[in-house]
């Protein structure tokens, strides 16, 4: 056992005078003396207890990285007491106190009193990270906490016709014990109090579950992935395991995941108009603004950033912690609904103030009998049995009224957008507004990219030509030492990436782009380079980074041994050789880059870039003055082909799409040979259509060099956009959205932002996608895969299927119920449903209606229709018909039963009734079937997979079983024979033939609600009926 004084923290603590101390240290000393008590009780344990309790040295130990200058720097062993504190830290980012940073020994300084190595970052053993996040919080924000069941609970009682119905039953109950007893009295009254509750309650958790779902979904959206260095490797983490200390690498669009100081890069901007308002961009460089800030987007650049606040203690942090997401985002449909909803409220409210007026009148002109007695005999009648009787009118009347709002629409929205965003997820989708997910079923036109989405973005060098020779991958000896040696530079100091030489194995770590990827592994594989080598022998004086409208990116260098300048530039080939007079061959000599010599090398890029390569030119220059990055009269060192092959299954894809009337375009930053290429490949282009190949595939200049008339000529005929900006992408959009299409657009770099905003719906990359082109879009393809975009597709119009789906489900039931009860009212001055009835059909028809239509998944079938037009009516033709035609059903049934089902069954009134509530429940629970499909015949098909629909049918047969033989008192009901049963079970199930024929009845493609507003196109289509055949 090693003694216990070489860890003896108590002394280590008490030997610490005040004196020796700052003021940090001091108050960290307070913290870590019950830290180390505690370590320090546990050391006697294990010396008292040596045979149960081993001693590990593994936790005490002290792990040294080495400091920019050589010095040792423990990373933070367990008696170590931090040389600055979280409030100081804190201090000097709010204030952007930069003398506070030069007193600290400036952002080296302060790395050194973090415990951080700017060259190997922290450990990445759990317990370091562990510990900081211990000493200066996680990099999480104090959210409000999302709202309870209560609050849903008491949002439903604001509901004015709930209030109403309480107040009733307050009365019923009341006058009903004075009048029977409470025995006997509490029936009408108390089962009116629990048909409320259930309807609140059900509301109420179908509401909160909602809320749950889209406060998860948040979490998911707002887990973003950060490249961090930790043990000399750089590595992806969640932004949420991001610690005080760790070194950070940022590049354009990345968000800033937490308060940092600039360790080192080049020509860093940054947008702080999230933060500050200010439109304009800051640059952070390490002398006069290192400062860096949680929540803002870099627009150029790149860098390392040294984390010194997370979470809480970062600006933005305090700023979210005050802001609730809300997740009651109202989507067109959902206000489209909502004035539906309106209106057929309004015609409720009309039918029930009859219902009241006529049935109020029948009792006070004692036309209403109770027991064969008349009910009003003028002043003969007690006071309380007049106002007992109004209840119950009043409160029939309400009840019409609360059938007939169909609550149940937004609530059915609500299921099938949420129960979508959470399938979608495994479909590799994320949904970040709402909206998307109806508006992609509309879709006509979808314009995507070509790199990572129709391809796999997989990225490997096959071909290099030196001048206008072909180099082999076994011939690469052949290459002088001097172009090698200036390839080293190009592809080694010219690079985002980084190459890291693994300890456990003879390969290379890679990371960067997979173009970056492809370009260093190319070059230390098959060149011999060594990349740290190549970095030592250069300073790096300037840096031009790769944007999508320059498409290139360029570093300008200073030789340590001979101090000569150098210019480099590496991007799209045909942009670079543009900026070339001269070029090597691979002795090493200069050729002069004449015209016949440039028409050589161009005819090579196209050979190249029609065999579907992206070619990546390098260029050279000597630089004289030193004057920045000359952009001419540079020598061109070769060109590279890297391949990258089509995803399984896109052209699968394109086709399921195009079947769907959608129109596939491919915008790409690739020149024209290789777009083409892959576009053919895809199916965006076919062969058999080389007339059209002119028109189809044009460059982003000619594109944007046509007028305003052109544009809107050619734009339908256009295919393929090649070597496009982000501007030219815009434009498109707004072209296509102005003759009218619903447009999907795909992007992932910062400059696609645009774009992706102006779109109907914008579609970002969930790997290669920026931060900015994330927040601006609408969905998030998490894979980068086309064939999930094909899968939203199908989504989107899902939702609006089962959206219209339970639409003709419920306002079958509301035009029945109306009817009935109105035509009932007025000629027999009584309803044949009670209130509690038509409670429960309501529940039966809002809440588990909408559970069993909303969450039905998506068929191939949706994507054999064509797309949802703009101005198209919700309820369509067919809904029309298939509701008139079941209402006019149900109505005929129950109007016969109520006038002549006494005589019909010979029954007493009591059973009648009951067989009316019964039949018309068990209706509902067929038609259900129906709605399941509005133009197929066979209704049945696929219903095996969706457990949820067959389950709610189970429970609502069951619970209608409950509610007619054993709830007799509760809902006014009399037991029933078998043979009644099965006569009200034979009525209902006629439902299934009806609309098996009713889908035969051809329907006019003129929207049916158009003839009311004019009667003339009435006549007009009987003239030209235009007929669609379901």
């Amino acid at each position: 056992m090693r003694d216990l004084k070489e860890y003896d923290y108590g002394a280590l603590l008490l030997n610490l005078s005040t004196t020796s101390l700052n003021k940090a240290q001091r108050r960290w000393r307070i913290a870590y003396t019950a830290i180390y008590s505690a370590r320090a009780m546990l050391s006697l344990v294990k010396e008292i207890v040596p045979g149960r309790i081993k001693s590990s040295d593994a936790s005490l130990s002290y792990t040294a990285l080495e400091s920019g200058g050589g010095a040792k720097i423990n990373s933070m062993p367990l008696s170590y007491v931090p040389d600055i504190d979280q409030e100081r830290l804190v201090e000097i980012m709010k204030g952007k106190d930069l003398p506070g940073i030069r007193a600290l020994g400036g952002v080296e300084g302060i790395a050194a009193s973090l415990r951080t190595n700017a060259t190997k970052g922290i450990h990445g053993n759990e317990q370091e990270v562990n510990r900081r996040r211990d000493l200066f919080g996680s990099n999480t924000y104090q959210k409000p906490p999302p709202k309870g069941l209560l609050f849903f609970v008491y949002d439903a009682f604001k509901d004015t016709t709930i209030l109403i119905l309480l107040a009733c039953a307050t009365l019923s109950l009341g006058f009903g014990i004075k009048e029977h007893g409470l025995q006997e009295g509490w029936y009408e009254g108390g089962s009116i109090f629990v048909a409320v509750f259930l309807v609140i309650v059900v509301s109420a958790l179908s509401n909160f579950r909602q809320e749950r779902q889209f406060d998860k979904l948040s979490k998911i959206s707002s887990n973003i992935k950060v490249e961090v260095l930790r043990d000399s490797r750089r590595q992806h983490i969640s932004i949420f395991d991001v610690v005080v200390g760790d070194v950070v690498f940022l590049k354009i669009g990345d968000q800033i995941p937490a308060d940092g100081l600039f360790l080192d890069g080049h020509s860093l901007q940054v947008d702080e108009s999230s933060m500050t308002g200010e439109s304009d961009h800051l640059e952070v460089d390490h002398k006069d603004n290192p400062f860096l800030f949680s929540g803002t987007k870099i627009v150029d650049g790149f860098a390392q950033m040294l984390v010194v606040s997370v979470g809480m203690s970062t600006t933005w942090g305090q700023t979210m912690s005050s802001i609730n997401q809300d997740s009651s985002e109202r989507t067109p449909l959902q206000v489209r609904l909502d004035t539906l909803t309106s209106t057929i409220g309004k015609l409720g409210l009309t039918v029930a103030a009859l219902v009241l007026v006529v049935l109020l009148v029948r009792y006070f002109t004692g036309n209403t009998k109770k027991d064969g007695k008349i009910e009003y005999n003028g002043s003969k009648t007690p006071v309380d049995t007049v106002v007992s009787s109004v209840v119950r009118i009043v409160s029939v009347a309400v009840t019409i009224v609360v059938v007939a709002i169909p609550e149940g629409l937004p609530l059915a929205v609500t299921l099938t957008l949420a129960y979508s965003m959470k399938r979608m997820m495994s479909d590799q989708a994320m949904v970040r507004k709402l909206s998307a997910c109806e508006t992609m079923g509309s879709a006509t036109v979808i314009c995507t990219d070509k790199t990572g989405t129709l391809t796999l973005n997989e990225m490997k060098v096959t071909k290099f030509w030196l001048g206008q020779e072909s180099i082999h991958e076994d011939s690469t000896q052949m290459i002088s030492s001097d172009v090698l040696d200036l390839l080293y530079q190009g592809t080694g100091l010219n690079t985002t990436g980084s190459v890291c030489v693994s300890e456990s194995g003879p390969t290379p770590e890679f990371s960067g782009s997979p173009t970056e990827k492809a370009l260093l592994s190319w070059t230390v594989l098959n060149l011999g380079m060594d990349m740290e080598s190549v970095k030592q022998k250069y300073d790096v004086l300037g840096v031009e980074t790769f944007n999508s409208a320059k498409k290139r990116s360029g570093v300008l260098v200073r030789r340590k041994s001979d101090n000569t300048v150098h210019v480099h530039w590496k991007g799209a080939a045909e942009m670079v050789l543009a900026m070339c007079s001269q070029y090597y061959t691979s002795t090493g000599s200069v050729d002069l880059m004449d015209s016949t010599a440039k028409n050589r090398i161009q005819a090579i890029i196209q050979g190249m870039a029609a065999s579907s390569l992206r070619c990546i030119a390098f260029a050279h220059k000597v630089s004289l003055n030193n004057s920045g990055l000359e952009e001419d009269g540079l020598t061109l060192m070769g060109i590279v082909g890297l391949k990258d092959p089509c995803r399984p299954g896109v052209s699968k894809a394109v086709e399921t799409c195009k079947l769907a009337g959608v129109t596939i375009k491919m915008i790409t930053g690739d020149n024209v040979f290789t777009a083409k290429a892959i576009a053919f490949e895809c199916g965006i282009l076919d062969h058999n259509d080389k007339d059209v190949e002119e028109e189809a595939v044009v460059e982003g200049v000619q594109f944007r060099n046509y007028t305003e008339e052109e544009r809107m000529q050619k734009i339908e005929k256009i295919r393929v956009m090649a070597r496009s900006s982000p501007s030219d992408k815009l434009l498109m959009v707004k072209c296509l959205r102005l003759k009218g299409h619903v447009v999907a657009v795909t992007g992932d770099g910062t400059n696609d932002a645009p774009a992706l905003k102006e779109a109907d719906i914008g579609l970002s990359m969930g790997i290669q996608g920026t931060e900015v082109a994330k927040e601006s879009s609408d969905i998030v393809i998490l894979d980068d895969n086309f064939t999930s975009v094909a899968t939203v597709l199908k989504w989107g119009r899902c939702v609006y299927n089962n959206i219209q789906k339970f639409i003709q489900f419920q306002l079958t039931v509301n035009v029945a119920a109306l009817v009935i009860n109105f035509i009932a009212a007025v000629s027999a001055g009584e309803v044949p449903l009670t209130a509690v009835q038509l409670l429960w059909v309501n529940l039966i028809m809002d809440t588990l209606g909408a559970l069993a239509l909303a969450t039905e998944r998506p068929t191939n079938e949706l994507l054999k229709r064509k797309p949802v037009g703009r101005t198209e009516p919700l309820i369509t033709n067919v809904m029309w018909r298939n509701l008139l035609v079941q209402s006019l059903y149900q109505i005929a049934v129950l109007l016969i039963l109520q006038f002549k089902g006494m005589s019909i069954f010979n029954v007493r009134k009591e059973v009648k009734d009951t067989l009316i509530f019964n039949t018309f429940v068990l209706c509902q629970v067929f038609n259900e079937f129906n709605a399941r499909e509005m133009e197929k015949k066979n209704v049945f098909k696929g219903i095996h997979r969706n457990r949820l629909f067959i389950g709610i049918i189970a429970i609502t047969i069951v619970l209608q079983v409950i509610m007619v033989e054993f709830l007799k008192n509760f809902a006014d009901t009399v037991r029933l024979n078998g043979w009644q049963w099965g006569t009200c079970i034979a009525i209902a199930s006629l439902s299934w033939p009806i609309g098996f024929f009713t889908k035969f009845i051809p329907v006019s493609e003129t929207p049916f609600l158009s003839y009311f507003k004019n009667p003339r196109s009435l006549f007009k289509g009987s003239r030209s009926p235009s007929l669609k055949k379901p």
